[in-house]
């Protein structure tokens, strides 16, 4: 992610809100502006700068951006972890872009970050989710009742993680 992606990021959001609602925390209208965003994307990029993170988006094979993605959390020393959080954009979904970037984060996670593990969470319902995961070699390992506030409620979610193997 660049600072220049912040105002085609934006646009995207705005008309993803409905979609995106189910799967988000709670939302104001502030978070929908050029201005929010760039905000967001400074404290992302300076995280980045700092090893704790890499922000990214999704393109679709025009070019487009059609979501993000971010490797959050990354904790190097005996633990060499890291979360993933995506989406991708309603008109998008189904056509296998989180597949492809969560396939290529993880290969990132290990050849760049030096990671041994990648876990990600989905709600119990996001079944497409849970394929994307699955496909690129995420095992359930957990269930967290009341995980995260999603949607303005406490909601249940299923842990996944992936150990990186570094190719030979």
């Amino acid at each position: 992610m660049q600072p220049s992606d912040v105002e085609e990021l934006t646009e995207l959001l705005v008309r993803n809100r409905e979609f995106l609602r189910q799967w988000d925390p709670l939302r104001d209208d502030d978070f929908f502006s050029v201005g929010k965003q760039t905000e967001l994307a400074r404290v992302a990029l300076e995280a980045c700068e700092n090893g704790g993170m890499v922000p990214l988006v999704i393109l679709n094979p025009g070019g487009s951006i059609a979501g993000r993605l971010n490797i959050n959390g990354i904790v190097h020393g005996a633990f060499q972890s890291a979360s993933l959080g995506y989406w991708v954009s309603e008109h998008e979904t189904g056509a296998g872009l989180a597949t492809t970037a969560v396939g290529e984060a993880a290969e990132y996670a290990t050849t760049q970050l030096g990671l041994h593990r990648l876990q990600a969470e989905t709600l119990t319902h996001n079944v497409r989710s849970q394929k994307v995961l699955a496909n690129n070699g995420f095992s359930r390992y957990g269930f967290a009742p009341q995980y995260l506030k999603i949607a303005g409620q406490w909601q249940d979610h299923i842990l996944f993680q992936r150990i990186l193997e570094p190719k030979p």
